[in-house]
């Protein structure tokens, strides 16, 4: 029997109001103290559409709905945890009130002209940056797309 080494599932979601971006600090290593996107694994027999919604809520106590993909993010370096490919959902709050939870130690909104001034992990910042993009002109984003 051969075995695979795949690369694993993950999600991650911008959340933004007026000029700022939703992040969460992390309690834990890879990255420990720096900001992310709220986001995470895609559990077995779980949708990607329903993984954003759980692991939003998780970290931030707030309930979403994903109104876009901004893209697919697979560079094998991404995580040095493994390889890890994400689905980067742009994502509407429905209800809540933010507040850390599972392994954010703590969440605030990031002026995005600020986001220069904070560390933040993985790739995130290409994220966000895609994001700025997106807004601007629409379109799907990926790891290497030519920019």
């Amino acid at each position: 029997m051969k075995i695979y080494k795949n690369p694993i599932p993950t999600v991650d979601a911008i959340i933004h109001r007026n000029s700022s971006i939703l992040l969460v600090k992390r309690r834990r290593d890879p990255y420990k103290n720096c900001f992310a996107l709220p986001g995470g694994f895609v559990n077995e027999g779980e949708t990607i559409e329903e993984a954003i919604i759980r692991e939003v809520y998780e970290e931030t106590s707030l309930e979403v709905y994903p109104i876009d993909i901004l893209g697919v993010y697979s560079d094998p370096k991404r995580d040095p945890r493994g390889h890890m490919l994400t689905v980067v959902f742009i994502v509407l709050i429905v209800k809540g009130n933010p507040s850390a939870g599972d392994d954010a130690q703590e969440i605030s909104w990031i002026p995005i002209n600020k986001i220069n001034e904070i560390e933040i992990a993985f790739d995130h910042k290409l994220l966000i940056e895609d994001f700025l993009k997106w807004k601007k002109k629409g379109g799907t984003y990926w790891t290497n797309k030519r920019r």
